[in-house]
């Protein structure tokens, strides 16, 4: 049976580099490194040396505990996601994972 707000999941592990829009006439992205984070096992995330816990249901992520804790985030994809504002509405930042190095 389903949770409430969707089916239960797990985002892929890596490295999500956040950033804003760039323009037509400098560089796509604006990278916002305060907003960064890795996604680890069991559903955990980190920000530097500190760690924190989130739940998906659906397409919605929510950082239930740690740094980001009541962030949300909507999973557009397997490798990008949009915050959210307070309203539950996207915002123009996007945190795209990482491809891992295939070395």
């Amino acid at each position: 049976m389903a949770a409430p707000g969707g089916r239960l999941g797990s985002l892929k592990l890596g490295e999500y580099r956040c950033e804003l829009p760039g323009d037509a006439n400098g560089p796509v992205g604006l990278r916002q490194p305060d907003e960064d984070f890795s996604v680890r096992l069991n559903s955990t995330y980190a920000v530097g040396a500190t760690t924190g816990t989130y739940l998906l249901t659906g397409d919605m992520v929510v950082m239930t505990s740690g740094p980001k804790r009541g962030q949300r985030f909507h999973r557009l994809s397997q490798n990008f996601l949009r915050k959210q504002d307070g309203a539950g509405q996207d915002t123009t930042l996007r945190c795209i994972r990482l491809a891992p190095n295939r070395g």
